[in-house]
């Protein structure tokens, strides 16, 4: 599927390597900029989708977080770092007006950013963060294991084409839910070449995505929420049973329904009919709540607290 617009790469010196970040269009005085962040593992092309669906002269900056896509392969790969990242690129990007997007970590580190630059944000659309209950952090967690230890870490990282993981990916598990066009973006722009021999590799590192999956815990932001003073739209797959939340269960969402409660304009949005990849299902949703142009079939009410 071709895209109306194609970004401009970027790259932010930071911490001894290069933040890539890549920019469609320019700022306007009557809009908003949206910056979006990805979930573990993904990249900043995986949301392509949802920024063709959103009008054409929106300014969007989509990041490759630390260890992903093209940014810097250097820990560590803490939740807190990624927060601190994303700081930094909006100071440096010294933009008045922003929409700040965040899905699964991406939304943790979103929540970072806008308690420390409260001033930049105009709203939050956070979807299906990983953001859990406050009491069960401090809990042992699902995933005790070495990073070496971690199933991700044995991921398949030799690849002929990013044809070839598509292919593989298409029909399996979650992903064979995806819409294609998002599943191609996600192959597309999820590898590199080898830098050791022919082929290619994936851009985010598989003891990387394994060392931020044994971070799982995240870090608990709560006392961060009451900083957050601007409108905060918390979109929710299918939730989650009991108290131990596995985050590999892609199938359904990890985030604390309460937690658009918490904050002081917060709407909470439950999508049950959706896996915890709401963007990769439902690209056009998601921009419909970026735009603030929820018709055409899309929540028009804030759903109940749960």
């Amino acid at each position: 599927m071709a895209r109306r617009r194609q970004p401009i790469e970027q790259y932010l010196e930071i911490d001894g390597g290069a933040l890539c970040y890549f920019e469609w269009g320019e700022p306007r005085s009557e809009m908003p900029s949206v910056l979006f962040a990805h979930a573990t593992g993904f990249h900043a092309r995986v949301w392509d989708a949802t920024i063709d669906a959103l009008p054409t002269a929106t300014h969007v900056i989509s990041v490759d977080q630390r260890g992903h896509g093209r940014s810097l392969k250097k820990g560590p790969y803490s939740w807190e770092q990624f927060g601190v990242d994303l700081i930094a690129l909006i100071d440096h990007l010294s933009l008045p007006r922003l929409v700040g997007v965040g899905h699964s970590m991406g939304g943790h580190g979103m929540v970072q950013a806008a308690a420390a630059r409260t001033r930049a944000f105009e709203r939050l659309v956070l979807v299906d963060p990983v953001i859990m209950d406050p009491d069960l952090y401090g809990q042992d967690r699902v995933f005790t294991l070495k990073p070496i230890e971690h199933p991700t870490s044995k991921r398949k990282n030799q690849w002929a084409s990013w044809r070839e993981m598509y292919e593989r990916l298409h029909d399996r598990g979650t992903f064979a839910l995806w819409r294609r066009d998002v599943l191609e973006d996600y192959c597309r722009y999820g590898v590199l070449p080898n830098p050791d021999g022919p082929g290619f590799v994936l851009a985010c590192p598989p003891l990387v995505e394994a060392t931020i999956y044994t971070e799982s815990a995240g870090r608990d932001v709560s006392g961060q929420f009451a900083r957050v003073e601007v409108p905060v739209t918390v979109l929710r797959a299918e939730r989650r049973e009991g108290a131990r939340t596995d985050v590999m269960d892609f199938a359904r969402s990890p985030t604390w329904p309460a937690l658009a409660a918490q904050f002081a304009h917060g709407t909470d949005v439950y999508l049950p009919e959706l896996t915890h990849f709401i963007p990769m299902q439902d690209p056009e949703l998601v921009a419909r709540f970026v735009a603030e142009d929820r018709g055409q079939g899309g929540p028009t009410e804030p759903a109940s607290q749960t």
